[in-house]
């Protein structure tokens, strides 16, 4: 298909866009970019369908205050379906990129929402899949030496290790080729240190900068009559659209969101037998050591024959993701090795910490309180949780959901003792989500959709 030359500018908003400016400084305009169908000749800011991106349009909108590009996969509502008044924002996990959204044709979550009539676009944030960095600018190169020098001694550290339980654990790594992996990740990972300054950024940024900037983005394309979006946050991207609301409410602005959607989303995990106790705690070190990223990627592929292939040893960290029998194995592993950034900035870590403490997640001064301000919200709210899921159990969801005003908040838990039963991704791509999950979210958002 042909290049789509788009003009954009900047301009005055309407009133429901107050929210997007008070969330941050002031914010550039955007440049003007020549955006392109995906599968179309090369372009600024589009991509070949049959290299990464499956959506039918890929945009990209800058980030205030960095040198990054946030990118916008766009999926055209279907000609065939009701047409709707407001477009579709999707919100992805810590880490995650489009892909949690649009795994495979048989399990899109993306592509039924814009089946059902809905514009729909996944936001990738700053560091997640094809959003871009601009690195010939040359900053902090210096100053961060001390950091790649620390990184690379771990990594290198891991190497040793992994040869050590080679020679315990005899032929088993060698059979699994984990030695090889390790050493070629760890080559790879040492050609993008040069970067790791510029994962520099925490919760409050994304909720400032980068959600702000692809809110007026969407609207500047799309041009809801009275400025609203819809708006579905999986995971961390629930957590954004919580502390959107309970920030805009505390101030009584208006939000630019005609409802909102969290699937295994909460702001306090405190009460709740959550796995991220266990994890969320290894920011701590990494501040210590004076490291901004983590290389989760690298991580995630070193253990990943460990989890899909015999003998399996790491096999029960699927269950982290979905439960058994749920997602295909080949779904699984498209999530695990196509699904998630390569580094985490540290400050993210360290303030998504704080939601494991009592009174939940806070901001970056740790003296507000997300939770204790979502009362304040006007913008009805469903919120799903899944029985088995193990990163933010049904209880952890509750937590906040019994704090918001009760004739705007819907909430529903997924699984049944005979089965199915959903873990924390298996309410956007189990087997059984198009059946029984998606009917439900197409129906709140179809309700919300009249104004």
């Amino acid at each position: 298909m042909d290049a789509l030359p788009v003009q954009l500018s900047s301009g005055s908003l309407t009133s429901s866009v107050a929210a997007s400016s008070l969330l941050s400084q002031p914010r550039p305009p955007f440049s003007s970019l020549q955006l392109g169908r995906v599968g179309s000749s090369p372009a600024v800011g589009c991509v070949s369908a049959n290299e990464t991106c499956t959506a039918d349009e890929l945009h990209y909108v800058p980030v205030p205050n960095s040198d990054w590009r946030a990118a916008l996969w766009r999926y055209l509502p279907s000609p065939k379906a009701p047409k709707r008044k407001h477009p579709l924002l999707l919100l992805s996990g810590i880490a995650s990129n489009a892909f949690t959204y649009d795994l495979s044709p048989e399990c899109s979550f993306a592509r039924s929402m814009s089946g059902s009539g809905f514009d729909t676009w996944i936001l990738e944030l700053r560091g997640a899949g094809l959003s871009s960095l601009n690195v010939d600018t040359g900053t902090g190169k210096e100053s961060r030496k001390d950091e790649q020098q620390i990184v690379s001694g771990l990594l290198e550290n891991v190497i040793n290790v992994s040869e050590r339980m080679e020679k315990v654990l005899d032929e088993g790594f060698k059979f699994l080729g984990l030695q090889d992996r390790l050493s070629k990740r760890v080559g790879d990972f040492k050609q993008r240190l040069e970067v790791f300054p510029r994962y520099n950024w925490d919760f409050d940024n994304y909720l400032e900068e980068d959600i702000p900037s692809a809110m007026e983005y969407v609207r500047t394309q799309t041009k809801p009559e009275d400025g609203k979006l819809l708006a579905i946050g999986h995971s961390m991207g629930g957590m954004l659209l919580y502390a959107m609301l309970s920030r805009c409410g505390l101030k009584g602005m208006d939000s630019g969101l005609a409802s909102v959607t969290t699937i295994a989303s909460t702001l306090e995990y405190s009460s709740s037998g959550t796995l991220l106790k266990y994890l969320l705690p290894m920011a701590k070190p990494a501040q210590a050591l004076n490291v901004s990223a983590l290389p989760i990627d690298t991580m995630l592929e070193m253990a990943h024959p460990l989890i899909c292939r015999p003998p399996y040893a790491l096999s029960w960290l699927t269950t982290n993701i979905s439960a058994p029998q749920m997602m295909e194995p080949e779904v699984i592993e498209k999530l695990v090795l196509n699904s998630l950034c390569k580094l985490i900035p540290a400050k993210l870590l360290y303030q998504l910490a704080t939601s494991v403490d009592k009174g939940g997640l806070r901001d970056r001064t740790g003296s507000f309180y997300y939770k204790d301000h979502i009362s304040t919200t006007n913008v009805p709210i469903l919120a799903l949780a899944g029985d088995w899921d193990i990163v933010c159990p049904p209880d952890a969801v509750y937590e906040t959901v019994k704090l918001i005003p009760e004739h705007l908040a819907t909430y529903k838990v997924f699984g049944s003792p005979g089965g199915p039963h959903y873990g924390h991704q298996d309410m956007i791509s189990g087997r059984t989500a198009r059946s029984e999950i998606y009917p439900l979210i197409i129906q709140f958002l179809q309700r919300h959709d009249q104004s």
